[in-house]
């Protein structure tokens, strides 16, 4: 590849970064004239309702965790109601041998 082809291309590519920084311009300048900046009016608006989704799932989250820890609670009274006699049947006849 010869020098003036190497510079041609590089001029392209300058000259297209510079199209694209004007139009960029371009668009953020009529977002402020129209009250608001309207290239992030859209991400804006989707980032707020997965916040808003994110917000409802932790509080089913929560809820599901709270009636989780109270089902095991009960679980393990339970199991220790039905322990019980048994220890104690243990104990009196562990009493009974000594």
């Amino acid at each position: 590849m010869n020098r003036e082809s190497g510079d041609n291309a590089l001029d392209q590519a300058v000259n297209r970064l510079d199209r694209a920084v004007a139009l960029l311009e371009q668009r953020m300048a009529h977002g402020v004239r129209d009250g608001g900046d309207g290239l992030f009016d859209a991400d804006r608006a989707r980032l707020a309702a997965e916040l808003d989704q994110a917000r409802a799932r932790e509080k089913d989250l929560e809820a599901a965790g709270a009636e989780a820890s109270a089902a095991l609670g009960r679980a393990i009274a339970e199991i220790q109601a039905a322990l019980e006699p048994a220890a104690e049947a243990a104990d009196v006849d562990e009493t009974e041998e000594a």
